[in-house]
């Protein structure tokens, strides 16, 4: 089973439509921002293990990410429960949340899965998180804050699905896990060289000069290989 074979076998119709209001998107726009932010999480991955980083994902997965609940988890959020709580204004938890912790609040120092979410974010894309948070909103129609939301959600589904791999054998050190990520990446149809992956997809994503010239229609075609795998279980 793939990374997101595994993350998206937990988000059904009903799950999508949930998050969709947390966010105060469509679930159309919703399910078009998760085509495009999957596989940039997981190509950020693939970029970082590139350049020395997988001995780092191992370690973070081993360490922190194995065992997670994640229908427990997504369950705690969109009930608003756990440590995230709907803020007012009609503004979901999630949303609420990431936007309390974007402004320093008090939120920020909380554990909770939107917080490690955000951390893991940082992580993978560094300087250029930021854009690709813009990259997913304009490719989706949806907007950035609610972009920055959805992605703290799933990057810690990533890392569950990878420790899942690891708690049941698939992946045991960081060679095997770097593996994952990018046979992952190349079964959705990034099998380029790395340096034209970079210009590719993820060069798209983070719009490298900067100019907010993101091919929409082509992340969103280059996503289209998910659709399939929603709401499997």
């Amino acid at each position: 089973m793939s990374i997101f074979d595994e993350v998206l076998k937990h988000i059904d119709g009903n799950t999508l439509g949930q998050i969709a209001q947390q966010l105060g998107a469509t679930p159309q726009q919703t399910q078009s921002a998760i085509q495009v932010a999957l596989p940039a999480i997981v190509g950020g991955m693939q970029r970082n293990i590139a350049n020395g980083g997988a001995e780092a994902l191992r370690s973070a997965v081993q360490t922190s990410h194995q065992g997670v609940d994640v229908d427990g988890m997504l369950g705690a959020l969109l009930g608003g429960g756990g440590n995230v709580q709907p803020k007012s204004g009609g503004m979901g938890g999630l949303l609420g949340s990431v936007m309390g912790m974007m402004g320093g609040g008090a939120q920020q120092q909380q554990s909770s899965p939107l917080s490690t979410g955000m951390g893991i974010l940082g992580h993978v894309f560094g300087g250029s998180q930021q854009r690709a948070t813009q990259g997913v909103a304009q490719a989706s129609g949806m907007n950035s804050q609610s972009s920055a939301a959805l992605m703290a959600l799933l990057a810690p589904m990533v890392m569950a699905a990878l420790g899942k791999m690891m708690s049941g054998g698939k992946a045991n050190n960081a060679q095997s896990l770097a593996g994952i990520v990018t046979g992952d990446m190349s079964r959705l149809g990034h099998s380029a060289p790395a340096a034209a992956q970079e210009r590719g997809f993820m060069g798209g994503l983070l719009d490298a000069d900067g100019d907010g010239d993101v091919d929409a229609s082509d992340l969103m075609n280059r996503g289209s290989m998910l659709l399939g795998l929603f709401g499997r279980r």
